[in-house]
């Protein structure tokens, strides 16, 4: 009897032991989170819609119905409601000057100024704050969202801010304005020549008026403001991951990079506050010598897909820049630039950035070290020679997977589309990196300045995809406004902001549909970011990066998505914005 009962106590406490061991594996393998009673777009190769996720150690673990998902929970599963919401992926920018902008929240924002006497204002106010000789900077003004349809002048800013150089970054960041007291210590005079690339714009009379068009011309000036301190630039970044969680953006390629822009990156990963995935291009500079010294540092870094801090931060390769701007008219185009719709800029084709001959020797060097190379190109001409340089460096080295990338890509011609669709068909490059918000914020500029025949051809989004070319979307922000929810919108919908030349100047030919839309800033973008494994989808082992919107994008008329609100944004699983 005695025995008996041993023998079942035993029997009781070993059982005892392997449930509780059972249950606490169960609940090890038990998800951390799920999102259920909602629509989860997981933008899958099949564009999988399903009704909840499971996410464990910052990955998703499975995607489906409610009730399957459910079933997995755990005791310490975390379940949020989302009440029919819809989850997306973490949208993805292919070209946002995240850090840049991060270190101008103490400048004069101009991106909503209607009027020169507004922008006037804001300088004064600034002024009488400022010490005599401290420089007043400012940002965003564009001329075509002005009521005067002109340029700021430096006789403006010297009504002003007479004791204090100021300089006025225009929205496209390739010109701006400066004024006499700027232009005085940068010794720039009605004497001045253009310098090589650059266009220091004068009136009819011959004098100059402070417009400084493209680095050569600006750099004159803004060589001499003193530059951000490192905690300037880990501040300002940290600012920016929170508008960036705000708008369910999880992942960016800044496309410009500096030491110090790196340096502040590598801070905060180190201190674990880098919330963000972020691919940097370095800036490569004019000359074959600078672009010697670049090599040798990106040469020292993990090369993509190799990461640090898993996915956080890739050193992506190089910028280079073939032009300029259609902003400013000085992308370089076959034919002449237009003014004001049908007016002719006679003798304005725009023009290299650089010497052609010594960016192709710039790119030939890259590229047979094995690094991915993304050129600025805007205009026609210049996107020709950049398509052809990459083929040419592609035939000398044939190179699979470097996904040489045509940033911008405003007006690419029959030519230069057939040329990407080899490229990518044949070695994994040539990828026109767009941004779909050029028509928009930028649009009523561009219309003017393209001529009514020639904008129809802008960002001809449609045309690329029908001709085999794949096209991932961003912002060029601050250029234009970071949401990504604008380039979906705009990518659809083709509108300009004030409708200057008609709501459409652009036609509306090139639209693409909404689901197009948002594989440009998820898979496709992710792709250019060298991260396609990790993010851009919502597939199980995948990064948990998910943004939970208001309205159901799949749903909802093209013209909502402009204002669809953000209300929680999740990195790796954890929860870095809720909407209050």
């Amino acid at each position: 009897m005695l025995e008996e009962l041993r023998r079942s106590t035993v029997a009781a406490m070993l059982c005892g032991a392997l449930c509780t061991a059972t249950a606490a594996a169960q609940s090890a393998r038990a998800p951390d989170l799920i999102l259920a009673h909602g629509t989860v777009l997981t933008v899958d190769p099949r564009d999988s819609v399903v009704q909840a996720l499971a996410v464990r150690d910052g990955k998703v673990l499975k995607a489906g119905s409610d009730a399957a998902i459910l079933a997995l929970a755990g005791p310490r599963t975390r379940i949020v409601d989302l009440h029919g919401r819809t989850a997306t992926p973490g949208l993805i920018d292919n070209h946002a000057h995240v850090a840049a902008e991060g270190v101008e929240y103490n400048q004069i924002a101009l991106d909503d100024a209607s009027s020169v006497a507004e922008i006037l204002e804001r300088v004064r106010a600034k002024a009488a704050q400022a010490k005599p000789g401290e420089w007043i900077q400012g940002h965003g003004w564009d001329e075509a969202k002005l009521r005067e349809h002109r340029y700021v002048t430096a006789a403006d800013l010297d009504a002003v801010a007479p004791n204090n150089p100021v300089w006025l970054r225009q929205v496209t960041a390739h010109y701006g304005v400066a004024n006499s007291y700027a232009l005085r210590l940068a010794k720039v005079t009605d004497s001045t020549p253009n310098p090589p690339a650059g266009t220091i714009d004068r009136d009819s009379a011959g004098h100059i008026t402070g417009v400084l068009k493209e680095n050569a011309a600006m750099g004159l000036v803004t060589s001499l403001i003193p530059p951000p301190t490192p905690e300037q630039w880990r501040e300002g970044l940290l600012r920016m991951f929170d508008r960036l969680h705000q708008e369910g953006m999880t992942a960016y390629k800044d496309p410009y990079d500096t030491q110090p822009m790196w340096d502040a990156y590598r801070s905060l990963l180190d201190a674990g506050q880098l919330t963000e995935h972020v691919c940097v291009l370095w800036f490569a500079g004019t000359t074959l010598e600078e672009a010697q010294q670049i090599l040798k540092k990106v040469q020292s870094l993990p090369r993509p897909p190799e990461s640090l801090g898993e996915g956080r931060l890739v050193s992506c390769g190089v910028k280079l820049v073939m032009d300029g701007s259609g902003g400013g008219r000085t992308a370089w185009m076959y034919q002449e630039w237009h003014k004001n719709g049908n007016e002719i800029d006679h003798g304005n084709y725009g023009y290299p950035y650089e010497d052609p001959a010594v960016y192709r020797q710039m790119v030939r060097l890259f590229h047979q070290a094995g690094i991915h190379v993304g050129t600025h190109t805007i205009g026609d001409r210049a996107i020709d020679w950049v398509v052809d340089t990459y083929a040419q460096v592609e035939r000398e080295k044939p190179t699979r997977g470097l996904r040489h990338a045509i940033i911008h890509a405003n007006l690419p011609s029959e030519h230069a589309i057939e040329v990407m669709a080899m490229l990518e068909k044949k070695y994994d490059a040539g990828y026109p990196e767009m941004q779909p918000p050029f028509m928009w914020w930028l649009g009523d500029n561009y219309a003017g300045n393209l001529g009514p025949e020639r904008a129809l051809h802008l960002e001809p989004l449609k045309t690329l995809l029908a001709r085999g070319v794949r096209w991932s979307g961003g912002s060029d922000f601050e250029a234009t406004p970071l949401p990504a929810r604008y380039g979906i919108w705009a990518a659809m919908e083709r509108e300009t902001l004030k409708g200057q030349y008609g709501a459409h100047p652009f036609g509306t030919a090139e639209d693409v549909d909404v689901h197009t839309a948002l594989r440009a800033y998820t898979t496709a973008a992710a792709r250019q970011l060298f991260l396609e494994d990790r993010i851009g989808s919502l597939e199980p082992g995948k990064d948990a990066d998910i943004a939970v919107w208001d309205r159901n994008p799949y749903s909802v008329p093209g013209a909502q998505l402009k204002d669809m609100k953000c209300e929680m944004t999740l990195f790796h699983g954890q929860i870095v914005y809720e909407a209050q």
